[in-house]
């Protein structure tokens, strides 16, 4: 499964793409513990106090924000299923 990192993050995990070796019916939630348990560093860029999303992140599959999604972070992921994160980006 492949994930594209944008911005502040690329430089964390070392480049755009990243590669995830996972099962098919994986879900949003175990792929986001997967990235976080392969970048730890991550885990305070990605996730709140509560281990949630900050506000501010945002976790596309297919190009709609899981927070959206109607069965969110258990929604299932497939092999071809495209996944882009996104930090804050400020500017101006």
């Amino acid at each position: 499964m492949e994930v594209h990192f944008f911005a502040t993050l690329r430089d964390i995990v070392g480049g755009k793409t990243v590669f995830f070796d996972l099962p098919p019916g994986v879900t949003a939630l175990q792929l986001l513990n997967e990235i976080t348990r392969r970048f730890p560093v991550l885990q305070q860029k990605l996730l709140n106090e509560n281990g949630e999303l900050h506000n501010f992140v945002h976790y596309f599959i297919n190009g709609r924000d899981v927070r959206y999604l109607d069965t969110g972070m258990g929604t299932i992921i497939a092999p071809e299923d495209i996944i882009n994160i996104f930090p804050a980006v400020g500017g101006g």
